[in-house]
């Protein structure tokens, strides 16, 4: 995509008045250098709570940690192992974020790693994870993640890559659970290689926190 459409996608996010936005990777394919004028639309992502993002499989395929600090310049909040406490009408909500699951065989210290995630987080907060791929999902949950929230698969973008995409990922897309952690799977909002999509069309998703039954 180049920065007149990701600006289109910028407009149609703000349109929605989120309380924030997550970014679950795959932002960037090359170099800083080529790229940063046409993600700079980031930067207008407007909502109460800022812009959080974590690293997918094709940052590391150029230079993640270049594009860790490329992000952060735009305002972007990149989340590597670690996470941010929001406070919403007297609730929390633990906003983490891991790095791709492949992030450690391109960076050492970029290992993707649910449990440093989560430490800290206070006690009773409500407990999001952004996390690149849906397959981090049996790790997420071992660590108490209540939330997460993944992309990766682009719902297999289009036949037959879908019967592939379907067998190498947990999800596949949309709305799933391992054991008590709820995992939403995004098909994206753009697209790899070929510029075009069949029986998986790509998606702005809203997502609405709510009170369970548990909660009262």
């Amino acid at each position: 995509m180049k920065r007149g459409h990701l600006r289109r996608i910028v407009e149609r996010c703000n349109a929605l008045a989120p309380d924030m936005v997550a970014i679950t990777g795959d932002l960037t394919d090359g170099r800083v250098t080529e790229l940063e004028g046409e993600v700079a639309p980031l930067a207008d992502l407007s909502s109460r709570y800022g812009t959080f993002c974590v690293t997918g499989n094709h940052e590391y395929y150029s230079e993640a940690e270049a594009w860790v600090v490329a992000l952060r310049r735009l305002g972007l909040r990149v989340l590597v192992n670690e996470f941010e406490c929001l406070e919403h009408d007297g609730s929390v909500l633990a906003v983490a974020g891991i790095t791709d699951l492949t992030g450690g065989y391109y960076v050492a210290a970029h290992r993707s790693d649910p449990v440093a995630a989560a430490k800290g987080i206070p006690e009773g907060a409500t407990r999001l994870l952004l996390a690149h791929q849906p397959n981090s999902a049996p790790e997420a949950a071992e660590a108490g993640f209540d939330l997460q929230l993944s992309g990766h698969t682009h719902g297999g973008q289009m036949w037959p890559w879908s019967l592939l995409a379907r067998r190498a990922n947990r999800f596949l897309a949309g709305l799933g659970k391992q054991g008590r952690m709820w995992v939403y799977t995004s098909r994206g909002t753009g697209y790899w290689g070929p510029p075009m999509r069949f029986g998986a069309s790509s998606e702005i998703t809203r997502i609405r926190l709510t009170c369970g039954p548990e909660a009262g």
